[in-house]
């Protein structure tokens, strides 16, 4: 018999949740889509930006796996008040250590482009662009800390309404400062990045309001619980470390790729972002998994929990393998929406037909790393990424480069990195020393 009450539930939370990550995946590669009509410079540029955004990120995955592992829990044990003081102590946690990486952003991201060893126009459009996204930084912490809180609770409906906005704004905006339509400035580069400033500090704003008029589940406070501070840090920390030391490896991944020149480092990049629409509503499912598996044990109920994770694993399994056709079959049609230039378009459409072969074990792999986060056995899903990371996938990317002029010898170490952590993820799940970790 079909649980179809277990089926609606699951499909209300991951289907939003998939689909805004896909739509946030899209609204990060409609720069590169629109200055790819500009140069490959001017692809590479923004592609390595990005890349170098995602460092960012990693520390904010402190805040995405804290918030959510006593949210969930609290949103479980029916304790909506616990929730509410835990959403105001980490919002504000988040402005502080937003300003702390503000400088180190502005300072540091130039630097990659030196690290990949870049031609002189994509380290001059680059480095003006991160300098750019500086400003950005409160408003993408703070933002990510009550989109997190609303997935906790099961509300992923309004993080998506509020994304299919924002996605609007920003090709708007793109069009008028990219290109210098109706009478503003014609900025290139520079104009994608002003635009996604402005949105992201949009989107804070009404999740402000939102929050402050009484329209989330959270009751408005400006309190600061250190205990529930020192729970969130006690799980977030090694995800965050963890996605940090990924994100730190894969500047060693990226410079090795980009010694094979400025075509194939740009056809990374865009492989990179396509890559990403497939697999971000993997990420969809992946938030929702760690939503239900915190419910799930904060109401003393493990085995529901574990019910749960499987059936989003199931549908992230069957969206991503009929997403992976597209990439093994049609990539080219796909890459001509990025560039026009053919040495790129062939150097991403090889990429995406090796990677397309991996998404049913990354599928597998994000949503059980993201109920093990969600169950708070962050150190080992730490262990497990990082092992693999190095010994399968960096490590043999060097040797090989050495030994062979040809980029697809990276691209394979790298999937069989994918195949290796989903088998690792697979058995840390099964084998439930998650149901006894206490947040």
């Amino acid at each position: 018999m079909v649980d179809k009450a277990k089926h609606k539930k699951i499909l209300s939370i991951s289907l939003p949740a998939a689909f805004n990550s896909m739509l946030d995946m899209l609204q990060v590669i409609t720069d590169l889509i629109m200055v790819g009509s500009i140069s490959a410079f001017a692809v590479a540029a923004v592609g390595v930006g990005l890349q170098s955004l995602m460092l960012v990120f990693s520390v904010l995955t402190l805040f995405q796996v804290g918030t959510n592992a006593l949210i969930s829990r609290f949103k479980g044990a029916g304790k909506m008040t616990h929730a509410s003081l835990a959403l105001s102590t980490l919002w504000q946690f988040a402005f502080w250590v937003s300003l702390m990486v503000v400088p180190l952003w502005y300072f540091g991201s130039s630097g990659l482009y030196a690290w990949y060893d870049t031609a002189p126009e994509v380290t001059l459009l680059g480095t003006d662009y991160v300098h750019i996204l500086t400003l950005m930084m409160p408003f993408i912490f703070m933002k990510l800390v009550f989109i997190t809180a609303l997935n906790a609770t099961g509300d992923t409906k309004t993080p998506l309404y509020v994304k299919m906005v924002s996605i609007v704004l920003n090709v708007g905006l793109n069009y008028l400062l990219i290109f210098g339509h109706y009478g503003f400035p014609e900025l290139g580069v520079m104009g994608a990045a002003i635009a996604t400033v402005v949105v992201n500090m949009l989107e804070l704003l009404v999740y402000v309001l939102l929050y402050v008029r009484g329209k989330t589940p959270f009751k408005p406070m400006v309190h600061f619980s250190k205990n529930l501070f020192y729970r969130a840090l006690k799980v977030g920390i090694p995800a965050s470390f963890e996605r940090t030391l990924t994100m730190g490896s894969f500047t060693f991944f990226t410079a090795t790729i980009a010694s094979y020149g400025t075509e194939v480092l740009a056809g990374y990049q865009i492989g990179l972002r396509v890559e990403g629409i497939a697999f971000m509503p993997g990420i969809g499912f992946t938030i929702a998994a760690m939503a239900l598996m915190g419910q799930g044990l904060g109401a003393k109920k493990p085995e529901q929990s574990r019910e749960d994770v499987l059936l989003v694993m199931k549908y992230a399994i069957g969206l991503m393998f009929f997403l992976s056709f597209f990439m093994i079959f049609t990539p080219e049609m796909i890459v001509q929406f990025f560039t026009n230039d053919a040495q790129t378009i062939k150097e991403a459409s090889l990429y995406l037909k090796i990677v397309g072969l991996s998404q049913i074990p990354l599928a597998i792999s994000f949503v059980l790393s993201g109920a093990l986060r969600g169950a708070g056995d962050s150190k080992r899903t730490l262990k497990i990424s990082l092992t693999s990371l190095w010994l399968v996938r960096i490590i043999p990317a060097i040797v090989l480069t050495w030994y062979f002029e040809d980029v697809i010898w990276v691209y394979i170490a790298m999937i069989t990195d994918t195949f290796v952590k989903a088998f690792f993820m697979w058995r840390a799940f099964n084998q439930g020393k998650w149901q006894k970790i206490k947040v």
